[in-house]
């Protein structure tokens, strides 16, 4: 077990290294195609130790939907450690979206909820 794999395993409570690369979770994920790297990879960079998977796109797109939870032979929670490399992030105090710098139409444009769960999201 890698350090990554450690501190991912204890924020999440799931076991990367369970999954053996069915492939199962990145063919149901409904937006896989906008990933940069699919939910099986990203499961495979835990196993490797992968620091890079900090820095993908998946771990922000990723709609914990659970679709990938519910088809997993193996039960892994996916939603559960996609959460955990962002908090992993969000802790070093780095944020994906700044507030400032979001057009004012954003403010009139979406429901409110929508934007104080994204701030709480992906900002640290």
């Amino acid at each position: 077990m890698t350090a990554l794999t450690d501190t991912v395993s204890r924020i999440s409570g799931v076991e990367p290294e369970l999954c053996y690369q069915c492939g199962t979770c990145s063919a149901g994920c409904p937006i896989v195609e906008r990933m940069d790297v699919g939910p099986r990879r990203v499961l495979l960079m835990l196993q490797q130790g992968d620091e890079s998977v900090l820095e993908t796109e998946t771990i922000w797109l990723c709609a914990a939907c659970y679709t990938c939870d519910s088809r997993c032979p193996r039960g892994i929670r996916i939603s559960a450690l996609m959460e955990a490399l962002r908090q992993m992030t969000l802790r070093k105090n780095t944020d994906h979206i700044r507030p400032e710098e979001l057009p004012p139409e954003t403010h009139t444009d979406l429901p409110p909820i929508t934007v104080v769960a994204a701030m709480r999201k992906y900002t640290g």
